[in-house]
């Protein structure tokens, strides 16, 4: 069976790397600590900051799916999740379909593990990122 994904690689790699930066975001550091950037190993970087941009740049990437790319991507982290494989891809496409609503890219973000569930659909189909 030969899965056709409407969804660039080069997006999804993109969508995967900025999903896997956004999850290791951690708090802010309290700046009146004393402490430098040397001495945090250079952590700030990491910090969930409001002009940390990751959120915007992956937030901006899956708002710029269109439909059909949209509901591939909520199939292909259910596949990842192991809700479906790659025989029942075309039931998964379906169901993504079936299940968007205005509030999917808030899910999609919010989904712990995307970029990694994400490379596990894509696995599974037997369709590699770049």
């Amino acid at each position: 069976m030969n899965v056709q994904i409407a969804l660039p690689l080069d997006l999804l790699a993109f969508i995967i790397e900025k999903a896997r930066e956004f999850d290791a975001q951690i708090d802010t550091d309290d700046p009146e600590t004393g402490s430098n950037a040397s001495d945090d190993r250079e952590v700030a970087i990491l910090e969930d900051t409001p002009d940390n941009p990751v959120d915007v740049e992956l937030a901006t990437a899956i708002e710029g799916l269109n439909d059909d790319q949209l509901t591939e991507l909520l199939a292909l982290l259910w596949v990842g999740r192991g809700d479906y494989d790659r025989v029942s891809w075309t039931e998964a496409v379906r169901n993504a379909r079936e299940a968007k609503n205005k509030r999917i890219v808030r899910y999609l973000i919010g989904t712990p593990m995307l970029g990694d569930l994400v490379e596990e659909g894509l696995a599974e189909l037997g369709v590699a990122v770049p």
